[in-house]
């Protein structure tokens, strides 16, 4: 079983359904990037977007590599 961590959760990664692109969060809170897993959605916010495109690059290559 693979997983990732990211921003206090633990993901199994054969359980990621999708992954959005990176967004403004809303209210302007920072930029943010959804995930979906079998059964919920989590949603990841960072200060600044390269933060964001970062952590998503990361876990999109994860994912990839199982």
């Amino acid at each position: 079983m693979k997983t990732y961590e990211l921003k206090g959760y633990t993901l199994v990664l054969d359980k990621v359904v999708f992954v959005s692109a990176v967004f403004t969060a809303d209210h302007e809170e920072g930029k943010q990037f959804n995930v979906r897993l079998v059964g919920d959605l989590l949603k990841f916010k960072f200060p600044t977007h390269a933060d964001a495109v970062l952590a998503r690059e990361l876990l999109v290559k994860s994912i990839k590599e199982v």
